[in-house]
């Protein structure tokens, strides 16, 4: 394995065929995002089709997380664009009207979430076009008026951020729950659900999905999801750190610290992380990435992230290939000087969990060249990465669907799928496999673990230490049986 830390690729015009989806594979991107905030769902149906024809082509094994847009606040259209500068007064009403000049400095808009306005109150701040513009409230009311302090170019559809204010609307929209239905339908392994406030909304996300098994990952990128974070995390499957939102809704200051302490709590649960937004933006454009960006990569890296994510520079970017390549190369030098084997880090999860840890301290301990982890659930693999081992965990289930989530995990390469219920056999199998993909090396020693009754989630309680000769009986005992 190349690389312990997985990237998540946006896929947009600029990436999703399939000829460049298997370079972006080849390049070291191990999971594609979906991003409903834009396209339709033939498109997107188009975009996992292609995904899937790569995948097959490229024989690796990649995840697909659909982006659910959310609960966007904007402004209306504008007549004409506004020059706003400091001291300029905009109101926001409640009817749906194109916003207009009134007079010199003075400016009127609309807001798709009119009901919001209720809830501001006086001195508190409202954000435009992304965090931008800030303007502070001087008088609340059926209207509401702000003073701008900075200057800015404001635009239609531009959207609005209140850091001050609890907007407590749901964050499902019915726009929403009809692309969840088709995530649901077309099988994607995790589901984004932004703008997450509280337990609630994740608990909504869940019945949403139902009996499916997709994964659900909570989007923090608002002040009250980051007071909430405790109980999100109950009912999540994984957080990811969206640091675009986030770094308006919290002080800019803050986003930094509250990165590391979200890598740190996911970390200690188990689930996986991913850290997001503008990561190597400036190779939208560029062929090189700024020294700046290179050290966040590292830094997230370094803070525990399980996965780093791309948006506009492999979406829309001039070149998706390089820009993978290149976080790729980034997250393989600083692997260098990882902190590995986090084994006095964490508490026990569950008396399965010994056996994870020992696992995984024994493969260190002894300089195997990998963990071959025959995980029914995906749980026993998902637990050997809170770990960190230096050594290479290479996964084997039963079921496919199982496997695809495991991209998102750190430090696991998801291999295939093992049906055999005896224990040679399951060894034997889990073998040929890492031979025919050019892993297995030869008069090396490798850890195997797998669990009784066959198929039970959670029940990993055999490990066995596969010598080199053991691993020519196993080889040959393939021959012997054809």
């Amino acid at each position: 394995m190349s690389k312990k830390t997985k990237i998540l690729a946006t896929l947009g015009p600029a990436s999703n065929s399939v000829e460049m989806i298997e370079k972006l594979i080849k390049a070291g991107a191990n999971m594609f995002r979906l991003n409903f905030s834009h396209g339709d769902h033939s498109y997107h149906l188009s975009t996992l089709i292609n995904i899937r024809k790569a995948m097959k082509n490229t024989g690796t094994t990649v995840g697909v997380l659909q982006d659910i847009s959310g609960p966007k606040v904007r402004i209306g259209d504008l007549k004409e664009p506004f020059e706003l500068h400091r001291g300029d007064e905009i109101t926001f009403v409640k009817e749906e009207i194109v916003g207009y000049k009134v007079e010199n400095k003075k400016y009127i808009v609309s807001t798709n979430y009119p009901e919001l306005l209720d809830k501001v109150k006086n001195d508190e701040y409202i954000y435009l076009y992304d965090g931008t513009i800030r303007a502070k409230v001087i008088e609340t009311g059926n209207e509401v008026k702000a003073v701008v302090e900075n200057h800015g170019l404001l635009s239609s559809k531009k959207g609005i951020n209140f850091p001050n204010t609890v907007i407590d609307i749901d964050v499902i929209t019915k726009k929403d729950e009809e692309d969840i239905a088709w995530g649901v339908k077309n099988q994607v392994d995790y589901f984004a659900i932004s703008f997450v406030q509280n337990a609630r909304d994740m608990k909504k996300a869940k019945e949403l999905i139902g009996d499916y098994k997709g994964k659900l990952i909570a989007k923090i990128e608002k002040f009250d999801a980051v007071e909430n974070i405790d109980e999100i995390i109950e009912h999540s499957d994984g957080l990811m750190v969206a640091r675009g939102d986030l770094g308006i809704e919290v002080p800019y200051y803050d986003v930094p610290t509250i990165q590391k302490m979200l890598i740190k709590k996911a970390n200690s649960k188990g689930m996986p992380v991913i850290t997001a937004t503008q990561m190597l933006l400036s190779m939208t454009h560029n062929e090189r990435a700024t020294r700046a960006e290179i050290s966040d990569v590292a830094n997230a890296v370094l803070d525990g992230t399980d996965v780093v994510m791309l948006s506009e520079e492999s979406a829309v970017g001039e070149d998706p290939e390089n820009v993978v390549d290149t976080m790729s190369n980034i997250i393989r030098k600083t692997e260098d000087i990882y902190n590995y084997d986090k084994h006095d880090k964490f508490d026990f999860m569950d008396e399965f969990d010994v056996i994870q840890s020992s696992v995984t301290k024994l493969a260190d301990d002894i300089n195997a060249d990998g963990i071959l982890a025959l995980t029914s659930s995906g749980k026993s693999a998902i637990k050997m990465s809170r770990y960190r081992p230096k050594t290479p965990i290479y996964a084997f289930t039963h079921k496919k669907k199982v496997l695809n989530g495991l991209t998102a995990i750190w430090g696991v390469e998801p291999i295939d799928t093992i049906k055999e219920s005896q224990a040679s056999k399951m060894f034997q199998k889990m073998l040929i496999k890492l031979q025919d993909r050019g892993l297995l090396k030869p008069n090396s020693t490798y850890i195997a673990t797998v669990g009784y009754p066959v198929g039970m989630p959670g029940s990993t309680n055999t490990i066995k230490i596969l010598t080199p000769d053991e691993i020519k009986y196993y080889l040959n005992f393939k021959v012997k049986n054809k």
